[in-house]
């Protein structure tokens, strides 16, 4: 299962346009203040980058947090990370932004984080793909 959701984000990032360094920029900004306020255990500030839709199937701030502390563990309290690929959807209106994470238990991630444009041109995250790292082979 692990190969074929690994198969369909790389075919979907080829797809993909590489994102213009100021689209990349904002995304990376929107993304690492979201993890600052996760570590700051600050919900009104991690909920203000979720986009629209997500804010619909999470309407308040405690229950958006609730399921990032959840399901999404290694986000909510990285023990590091670093940004990797950018790539711009062909008509300007998302963007994926690949993060290599390592999880409070050591574990290493790839967060695929989806940004949609907003009407005003910002970025707001509509959702994260975590792809668990392959342990290495000795």
């Amino acid at each position: 299962m692990a190969a074929l959701v690994a198969a369909l984000v790389a075919a979907t990032l080829l797809l993909l346009t590489p994102a213009r360094a100021d689209d990349a920029a904002a995304a990376q900004s929107i993304i690492e203040s979201q993890i600052q306020a996760f570590l700051a255990d600050d919900m009104a500030t991690a909920y203000s980058f979720a986009a629209p839709s997500i804010k619909r199937m999470y309407p308040d701030e405690s229950r958006f947090f609730d399921m990032v502390k959840r399901g999404y563990q290694p986000v909510y309290r990285p023990g590091n990370f670093a940004f990797g690929r950018s790539k711009l959807a062909p008509d300007g209106s998302g963007l994926i932004q690949e993060v290599l994470i390592q999880g409070p238990d050591g574990q290493d991630w790839t967060a695929l984080y989806s940004l949609e444009r907003q009407p005003d041109g910002s970025f707001k995250i509509n959702g994260v793909q975590m792809i668990k790292a392959a342990a290495p082979v000795t």
